[in-house]
């Protein structure tokens, strides 16, 4: 048997065994793959958190229009590159003592994985800023949660820093196609 994906193992396996079909199939996809969908993204709120996002590598303008999404998912850790219309956006993550820790530009965030009613929840506990901890009163509020529809995964990010407001603003769905080899899956 395959080794279990980077979110089997920070979420555990009932929880993971109830996600929707089409979030099970991502979550434990491994290896290069290409996914396609469709985005919305919001503008920054001020100038500092236009300066956040230029940090983060996260968009800096409201577009819509189609997302790429690659993947390289290796039992260790995954690559995420997120191309949005105007935009490229990439990030590493690992699984860490049951959370998944995302290094995204000059940030390292720490997750929770929370599964309700099939969807993933993603819940922020720690926030490192250029090796820096954040104090918990400038820690940002973050949504960061996926659903499964049919074959598609959608999705909505935010952050909002107090005192700067919305920094990263992003929904839509990438289509998830049935029948793709996913880490932990017998033969």
């Amino acid at each position: 048997m395959p080794p279990l994906s980077l979110y089997q193992r920070a979420l555990g396996g009932p929880a993971y065994q109830r996600l929707a079909p089409a979030l099970a199939r991502f979550h434990g996809l491994s290896g290069p793959h290409r996914l396609v969908g469709q985005v919305q993204v919001e503008a920054p709120a001020t100038w500092l958190g236009r300066g956040l996002a230029w940090a983060l590598g996260a968009p800096q303008r409201a577009v819509q229009g189609a997302i790429t999404f690659e993947l390289q998912a290796r039992p260790e850790a995954e690559v995420w590159t997120r191309r949005f219309p105007a935009q490229t956006m990439q990030s590493t993550l690992r699984e860490a003592a049951g959370r998944v820790v995302e290094h995204l530009g000059a940030a390292r965030l720490s997750f929770v994985l929370h599964e309700s009613e099939g969807r993933l929840l993603m819940q922020l506990q720690q926030l490192h800023f250029c090796g820096i901890p954040c104090p918990a009163w400038l820690c940002p509020q973050v949504v960061a949660e996926e659903t499964g529809v049919g074959d598609a995964l959608h999705f909505r990010v935010q952050a909002t820093v107090p005192g700067v407001g919305r920094v990263v603003s992003y929904r839509g769905h990438l289509l998830v196609p049935p029948g793709i080899a996913v880490a932990g899956a017998s033969a």
